[in-house]
Formats: structure tokens, sequence, C-alpha cells
């Protein structure tokens, strides 16, 4: 999402798209530690934990977890 709207905020040559840019860029974390976990861990409890424990928040994994 944030390289789609990288690229038209430099398609487009827009300052507005550029802030948009940095609003999503800040928001996006902020819902997903604020919100998205914490729903995560009472919804699923220790296999929730488990799975964050073996799976990086941000940048993929290189193989698969078992």
């Amino acid at each position: 999402m944030l390289a789609l709207i990288a690229g038209q905020a430099i398609l487009f040559c827009s300052r507005g798209l550029a802030l948009y840019l940095a609003a999503v860029a800040l928001l996006f974390p902020l819902f997903v530690t604020a919100y998205e976990e914490p729903k995560l861990r009472r919804t699923y409890g220790s296999s929730y934990e488990e799975f964050c424990r073996n799976v990086p928040r941000w940048i993929p994994r290189m193989t698969p977890w078992k």
C-alpha cells in the first residue's frame, strides 16, 4: 500500500499524496500494535503468543514457520 501511494505521489508530483503517505506510514503500525495485536492476543491466547515469537512483525521470514 505504501509503495502504491509513493508511486502516485511521484507520478503526480503531489505534496498532498506525500503527506498522505507519511500519515498512512505512521498510522499502519499504530493500528497494528494498538488494536489488532491485542485483539488477536485476546482471541487466540497462547497460540498467538507462540506465533509472535516465531514470526517477525514487519519483515517476512525467509523460511516457513512450522
